[in-house]
């Protein structure tokens, strides 16, 4: 067990921005929330998959909704307890340990200042190993693990406790009663055993995201960040347009960045719901889901969201490899480029990068 205080929260916030590969909600946001509530109740307790006994009880902790929507409709401070109660419950015991869903955005600060609020241990794991746009898409799924029950809660005192028929069905209904809220809430879900969650989730994320936010402080820059994520640079340039809109409860859009410098003369899209999905440099695919395609400011290394991508920015795009779980038929028909709509098979972007592709 090791502690996570105020100061190491700036650091993973950082971090979980450049894992969220563009989504997972504003890390500013979430991360206030989480110094806050350290502030008030101390440091969070962070442990490992291991340190996880058989008969405990995790659940995971997130904000579901469109992350252009958090810019302007801030939680109150209690939905997630709100949440974890309703849950509780429910289930007729008390939860034990707060699972973050996602390593990415405010997903990953969210569940700090749960675990402080609650006095729970925090695991140092996700169900992702990056961010992902709906509830479904995560590794206890791959392992048959339900996501319900699932509690929901809003801004304004609002709670539901929903249970599904399968993690799909999870998504559609809890997708829909979001809406209602406004777009946005704090939930509670995977509900999971000590043996689930030493199983099926992806260990050391938090620790790996404050890891990459403590290289960007003591200036170790992009090439740093790269190296610790085993990530390859695909382009550098300026943006000139972005699309976004809000469409049931997502983020959904496009953006173009013209090239510079070793790139000039070529344009790259990224394709995005809430997530980077999908990036083409002149109409050849170099990156796609499960791969993380992380972009970052091209002087300072900091990461953009999608909902900061703006005309105009210098950025730069990189990718990176996912967990292997995503590599496997079970993981591809959940987050493969299928999964989103795009008719073309997954390639590893070592593969890709291999072949010549997307490479200056």
């Amino acid at each position: 067990m090791r502690l996570l205080a105020e100061a190491q929260v700036e650091d993973v916030a950082v971090g979980a921005a450049l894992l969220g590969t563009g989504g997972g909600g504003n890390p500013y946001i979430g991360k206030l929330l989480a110094q806050q509530a350290i502030r008030r109740h101390g440091p969070a307790r962070v442990v490992s998959l291991g340190e996880v006994a058989d008969d405990a009880l995790g659940v995971f902790s997130a904000m579901m909704g469109a992350p252009t929507v958090m810019v302007e409709k801030i939680p109150r401070g209690d939905e997630l307890v709100r949440a974890f109660r309703a849950l509780e419950e429910r289930l007729g015991r008390s939860v034990t340990h707060v699972v973050p869903a996602e390593v990415g955005g405010i997903n990953s600060t969210l569940p700090i200042a749960a675990a402080a609020t609650l006095g729970l241990p925090l695991v140092d794991g996700d169900g992702m190993g990056r961010a992902f746009p709906e509830v479904q898409m995560c590794t206890p799924t791959i392992y048959a693990i339900a996501a319900t029950p699932m509690a929901l809660a809003d801004e304004k005192g609002n709670a539901a406790v929903i249970e599904t028929v399968d993690n799909r069905w999870t998504e559609r209904l809890s997708r829909s009663i979001t809406v209602e809220f406004g777009c946005t809430a704090l939930i509670a879900l995977y509900p999971m055993s000590g043996v689930q969650i030493r199983e099926s989730l992806v260990p050391g994320t938090l620790s790996l995201a404050e890891d990459l936010g403590r290289l960007l402080r003591d200036g170790h820059g992009i090439d740093g960040v790269l190296r610790r994520l085993r990530a390859h640079r695909l382009f550098e340039g300026k943006v000139v347009d972005v699309e976004r809109r809000t469409v049931g409860g997502f983020a959904r859009g496009e953006a173009r960045i013209d090239g510079v410098d070793g790139d000039g003369g070529s344009t790259l899209r990224l394709r995005f719901q809430n997530e980077h999905l999908l990036a083409e440099r002149d109409g050849e695919v170099v990156a796609t889901v499960p791969d993380l395609i992380i972009v970052v400011d091209a002087e300072t290394g900091e990461p953009v969201t999608t909902e900061e991508l703006r005309y105009g920015f210098r950025v730069a795009v990189a990718a990176a490899p996912c967990d292997e779980r995503w590599r496997s038929a079970a993981g591809l028909e959940l987050v493969g480029p299928r999964a989103f709509g795009y008719d073309l098979d997954y390639v590893p972007i070592e593969a890709r990068m291999s072949a010549g592709a997307g490479r200056r």
